[in-house]
Parts: structure tokens; C-alpha cells; sequence
């Protein structure tokens, strides 16, 4: 390190004081989101408790089924939902008072400590429309509805400017519905095992989240991106980190971002009246292994993007920051008085009245002896205390007598405080220790709120190195994963081609020693339509699970688990019939598994058929679809229409003697038997059972 170097390392007890300190509050978190719909356009926008943000989304267009607020409503999981009711008078006269004015005046009126010191009321709005599209009407009116409901809870509002120009959803985000996040495993949601934990919710199960939860933000897994620049910007650190040469470099930077603590909750608890002695520590171990990063990450090739923006953005105010904490706080010392305490050398008054006081305890005893030579001989002891903001006091026991406090009066004593039957006055010796020593908690308090104001000055910069060693720490851990499992980084395309060499299922692979993996293609020229048959158990939902998470993993920037891989980005991955035929495009991935095995044959054959052939009809606007079916009928009747579209496949099984083996290899063709029996005496159905059934 060049600058660093000459800061003291944190020691390693500060992680130890900061883990359950610094983020005790994350468990109490609140999301506001308030939303207005008109017209077919949606304005809203979300207030966060736990980084104290308000976020909003311009007015924007959306379907009949409000499919972006659902898909808002599921990244944000907001705690209270605010919106208008056209139901009742009273309620109409609520709504008008949320107009777009009353809007802008209470975002104008609301307390915004990003705003410069010196901007005037009339200069408030131009500052405000370069942050925020005033004239957003829906929107403007969604914030307003907003602030009047957080002034009525009383919620601290502190509005971070860093965060106010970042929208909720990104016109490149790829469509998922809840339905096939689920279905997918990218989220699934089980029962805590621990009964005693059963009150606190749900815990995240086997899923693509839980396998990568130290690597990726929610945020990624909720807005998989089509914006090759996004994307191609993540890859080229991905595939930095798991080039050999540069795994000293990987692991320093692992070491140094596990010690990045969550800034906007320090910087919250440092604006507050008395932080504790850990969120001081917790900053100082956070802008020192900032420093660090930024030292390793000068050192690598400044041409990936996101190397230079920390080398940019981690600023000298960072060094400012780091030093000042240094050579101000004393540690040691703040753990062993568990308060704010001032290295030696910082304040000459504060280092003067420090060296009196430690010599005060024998010099105390000295003017308590004389102080007891003055009292009235029914006072057999008396001692002299020191309390802070308060001062020095002589302490008396009370007296049988004393009863009421007219009773306490002494004569040239001032009464204060009665505490545990020990009466404490102000004499002229203790005003003179006032004068003389002064209030040492008073002046280290003065020089705390100083050291505070100074550091929250700069915390601007501090907001940045937050962000980037949060994105740095996603793509250093899918380096990692890519690693660890064998991954390959997918080419990434605009065209409407999708090719996966020998893939594998990312999560049944870590739970089977031997997985069979598989190719699939889909493309105009090479089949967009897969229609897959074969029994029960032979792996058909596992291959559509398989291309649907590798497509997805490629979506958020990640190496994929194939041998070669390339993606023509996607627009929506949809697993559920509705959805993908009124919304899905040319661009879309559609998954159907078993559609229409629920309701008779007959029903369910005609809807699979009428699906398939709506779908071929399209032409050049036809998803790539994959589908699995038992209705072996629909390609033996001829039900489908032919098109160039259409690839049948099937997975391989083999006898041995009477037993049914599975290969889980796909292959093209069709499946000429479900081998129903077979499946049921794997399933541990009697054979006498077994035996009738085949008969009937």
C-alpha cells in the first residue's frame, strides 16, 4: 500500500465488537411503497428505514395486469402499501390533497441533509428537477402520498441524494414472474427447522439464491439484465479473477472486503447524539480495508471498467477519513470506559486536565479531610466525587434526622441531589475544582461532535465505496464459484440463438456424485420449439429446470455450468401458460412442464395442442419453448402441425431383465411407451398391483 501504509491495521477484536453491534438494526427494517395507476401509466416510489432512502420510479407504461407493479411488489416486499380509493367523499377529498403541488411541497419542505447548506427556498427546485423528474405527475403525486404517511409515523426521513436518481426497474430487465422463480429454485421458501425460530418466518431452501447467497445481490436475482453492456462489464472482472495468475490478488481482495461493513447504517448511528464506541471502530476498519482495495485494484489493468471507477472513486478523502479516526480515537481507551475517549497529543486542554485527573484520587482524599474539618461534627466521613456535566461535589451520608429536604440545608453548602442516603452539595472547594479542572467530559464530548461533522462531511465518497465493493464482492464470489464447479463464461449475443454444449443443472449436480449433462440448441434454423417425451422420472423436468437457470445465471453476468455456452439474450423467462401467451415474444424463453396433466385427457390434449400450434404460428415471433409432456398422443395422432419450428426429443431408458434403468441422456425422437409398470414398481408399488394393472 502507498498511502495506507502508514495507518494502524484494525485489530482483529474490532470485527468481534462490530458484527451483532453495527447491524443489529438490519432485522428492523420497513419499506413504504406508494403507488399511483392511471391510464395504463404507474408512478411510484418506496421509502427504505433501513438505509433511510427514498427511491422512485418515473411514470411508466404498464399492461392490464399490472404485471411491473407485481413484479415491484415482489422485489420489494414492502411492509406498507400506500394508495388512493375512489370509493367513498371522504376519501376523494384525501386524494385531492395529494395533488401534484401538495406533492412538491412536501418533498421540497421534507429534510434532505444532502442539500447544500447555503441553497435558498427558490433554489430548491432546480436542484430537486436535476434529481427528480418533477414532472412525472403519477410519480410526484406517489411521493407525496408518501411523506404525509411517513410525517403521520413519525419516521425519521433522511434522504440520500446518491440514491434519489436510481429506479426501481431498468427498461433491460428480464420479465420473471414469482411462478418461475419458484419453479426455477432461484427462490424457494421453506419452514425454519429450529422450532424456536418458526416466529421469524421463513428460511431461503435449496435454491440458485442459497447456493450463491455470499455472491450476488437480491437485486441482481430480481432484475436479470439484457444490457450487454451490463453484463459484458461484469464478465471481463469474472473472467480477470479466474485467470491463475491473479489468485493472490483474488484472495487480498476476499480478505479486504470481508471487514466492508454496511456504511449507511454507520453513517446513521454516527449522526446521532453518541454513537457507540464499535460503530467508530466499525468505520475506521471499513475505510481502512477501503484503502486497501483501492491499492490492490490500482495495481490491475485500468481498461476493465469497474477497476477504474474504484480507482477514481476511491478518493484521498478516504485517507483523510482514516487518518483523522486514527489519531483522534482512542480505542483502548473508548472499550475500557465504553465511551468516546481522545488519543494523547490531539487536544493539549483535553491531555491537561487527563494528567490531573489521574493524579486526582490522592488529591481528592486531601480535600475531603479539610472539607470534614468544616462540617458539623454529627459528619464523621465525607468524600469528594466527580461527575461528568456536572462537576465535583462533596458527599455526605444523611442523617437520622434529615427527613424532609428542608431538613438537608447546610450552612455555606448547596444542596443538589439525594441518591442512595448519600446527601451531595456544591462548597466553595468544589466550585474551585470546577474552575480549575474544568469538565473533561464536556471537552472530549466537543471534540467528539468536531471528529463527527468532519467525517460526515466526506461522506458523500463514502456512499460510492459502499456500491462498488458491493458489485466488486458479487463478481469476486461468482469468480470463485465459476472456480470451484468448472463454469464457463457464455458468449453473449443479440440474436435469437440459444446454445448450451453439454450443461449441467447448477444445484442437483452438488447434491449427485455423477451428473449426466446435456446439449441444447435453439435457434430459427435449428428448432425453437422442443417438444419432450418419455416417463415418469426420466429427468424431463430436470432438463427444463437445467436451461432455465443456466439462462438466468447468464442474465445476472455469472459463468454458466456447460461446456460451452452462448446466449442470445432474453427478455423473459415465463413458466406459466397465460403469461407466456399473451406476453411472451421471439426473445422469450417459455418452459411448460406437464401442462394439462391435471384436468382429462381429453380437455388437457386439446389446450396443449391449441397452445403448441398458436405458438408455431408465429413465425419469426415465435419463444424459444421448451416443453414436457406425457400426452404422447399428441405427436402420435399428428395433432401438431409441421413446422420447421419443431424438434421432438426424448431421454433414453434401457431394460435390464425386467428393470427400467434411466440414462438421462437427451436425444431426438419420440417416446413409444410411458412403461408405466416399470415406474410404479420403482415407486414401491406392490407387484400383485402392479401385475392387475398391466392386465387391465
Amino acid at each position: 500500500m502507498s498511502e495506507a501504509t502508514n495507518l494502524q491495521e484494525p485489530e482483529s477484536t474490532v470485527r468481534a465488537l462490530s458484527i451483532n453491534e453495527v447491524e443489529e438494526d438490519e432485522g428492523n427494517r420497513e419499506i413504504f411503497l406508494s403507488v399511483f395507476v392511471q391510464q395504463g401509466q404507474i408512478g411510484l416510489s418506496y421509502y427504505d428505514s433501513c438505509d433511510y432512502t427514498l427511491h422512485y420510479m418515473p411514470d411508466t407504461m404498464d399492461n392490464s395486469d399490472l404485471h411491473l407493479l407485481d413484479r415491484v411488489i415482489q422485489e420489494l416486499s414492502p411492509n406498507f402499501f400506500i394508495t388512493s380509493a375512489k370509493q367513498e367523499q371522504s376519501l376523494l377529498e384525501f386524494i385531492e390533497k395529494l395533488g401534484l403541488e401538495i406533492s412538491k411541497q412536501r418533498l421540497l419542505s421534507a429534510h434532505i441533509p444532502s442539500l447544500p447548506p447555503t441553497i435558498t427556498e427558490s433554489e430548491k427546485i432546480p436542484y430537486l428537477s436535476s434529481c427528480i423528474p418533477l414532472d412525472s405527475v403519477l410519480m410526484m403525486r406517489s411521493v407525496g402520498g408518501l411523506l404525509k404517511c411517513l410525517e403521520r409515523r413519525t419516521v425519521g426521513l433522511d434522504m440520500e441524494d446518491s440514491s434519489m436518481g436510481v429506479p426501481i426497474l431498468q427498461k433491460d430487465v428480464v420479465y420473471i414472474d414469482k411462478d418461475t422463480y419458484s419453479a426455477l429454485q432461484i427462490f424457494k421458501s421453506e419452514l425454519h427447522p429450529s422450532i424456536f425460530k418458526l416466529q421469524l418466518g421463513e428460511k431461503e431452501g435449496l435454491s440458485l439464491y442459497d447456493f450463491l447467497f455470499l455472491i450476488c445481490f437480491r437485486q441482481w436475482f430480481h432484475r436479470p439484465t439484457r444490457d450487454l453492456n451490463i453484463l459484458k462489464k461484469r464478465q471481463e472482472v469474472i473472467r480477470f479473477f479466474t485467470s491463475p495468475r491473479n489468485f493472490a490478488d483474488l484472495n487480498t481482495l476476499q480478505s479486504s472486503l470481508r471487514n466492508i461493513k454496511n456504511i449507511s447504517t454507520l453513517l446513521h448511528k454516527m449522526s446521532l447524539a453518541n454513537p457507540k464506541v464499535v460503530v467508530w471502530q466499525s468505520l475506521y476498519k471499513t475505510v481502512y480495508n477501503a484503502l486497501c482495495i483501492r491499492d490492490t485494484i490500482r495495481a490491475m489493468p485500468q481498461s476493465i471498467q469497474l477497476f477504474s471507477e474504484i480507482s477514481q472513486n476511491f478518493t484521498d478523502d478516504l485517507f483523510y477519513i482514516a487518518t483523522y479516526i486514527s489519531k483522534v480515537v482512542d480505542f483502548e481507551g473508548s472499550v475500557a470506559e465504553n465511551r468516546f475517549t481522545v488519543r494523547p497529543n490531539v487536544d493539549p486542554v483535553i491531555d491537561e486536565k487527563k494528567r490531573r485527573m489521574m493524579g486526582l484520587p490522592d488529591f481528592l482524599t486531601d480535600v475531603a479531610r479539610a472539607e470534614l474539618e468544616k462540617l458539623d461534627p454529627r459528619f464523621s466521613t465525607c468524600s469528594i466525587i466527580y461527575i461528568p456535566l456536572i462537576g465535583f461535589l462533596l458527599s455526605v451520608p444523611r442523617l437520622p434526622t434529615m427527613l424532609d429536604k428542608q431538613s438537608f440545608e447546610i450552612e455555606g453548602l448547596d444542596f443538589m441531589f439525594l441518591s442512595k442516603d448519600q446527601l451531595h452539595y456544591r462548597s466553595a472547594r468544589t466550585k474551585e475544582l470546577d474552575s480549575m479542572l474544568g469538565d473533561l467530559h464536556c471537552d472530549t464530548l466537543g471534540l467528539f461532535f468536531l471528529s463527527s461533522a468532519s467525517v460526515l462531511q466526506r461522506s458523500h465518497c463514502l456512499y460510492k465505496v459502499m456500491s462498488l465493493c458491493a458489485e466488486l464482492d458479487c463478481l469476486i464470489a461468482l469468480a470463485q464459484a465459476s472456480l470451484d464447479h468448472g463454469y464457463c463464461s457464455p458468449t453473449l449475443t443479440s440474436n435469437h440463438r440459444l446454445a448450451l454444449i453439454e450443461s449441467r443443472h447448477p444445484l442437483l449436480e452438488l447434491c449427485t456424485p455423477v451428473f449426466v449433462s446435456n446439449t441444447y440448441i435453439s435457434s430459427e434454423t435449428e428448432g425453437k420449439v422442443k417438444v419432450i417425451t418419455g416417463p415418469n422420472s426420466s429427468g424431463k423436468s430436470i432438463y427444463l429446470k437445467q436451461v432455465g437457470l443456466i439462462v438466468f445465471m447468464a442474465l445476472i453476468g455469472s459463468d454458466v455450468p456447460a461446456k460451452e455456452a452462448e446466449i442470445g439474450l432474453v427478455d423473459g423467462i415465463f413458466s406459466r401458460i397465460h403469461s407466456s401467451l399473451n406476453h411472451s415474444t421471439g426473445d422469450s424463453l417459455v418452459l411448460v412442464d406437464e401442462f394439462g396433466k391435471g384436468t382429462n385427457t381429453v380437455d388437457g390434449l386439446a389446450l396443449l395442442t391449441a397452445s403448441l400450434n398458436n405458438w408455431m404460428r408465429r413465425g419469426p415471433q415465435c419463444p424459444h419453448l421448451l416443453m414436457s409432456t406425457c400426452f404422447h398422443s399428441l405427436i402420435q395422432l399428428g395433432l401438431i402441425s409441421n413446422s420447421p419450428l419443431l424438434d421432438l426429443l426424448t431421454l433414453e431408458t434401457a431394460i435390464e431383465g425386467e428393470e427400467l434403468v434411466f440414462l438421462y441422456q437427451v436425444k431426438n425422437g419420440i417416446c413409444q411407451s410411458s412403461c408405466a409398470a416399470n415406474i410404479a414398481t420403482l415407486a414401491g408399488i406392490s407387484d400383485d398391483l402392479v401385475k392387475r394393472g398391466v392386465e387391465v
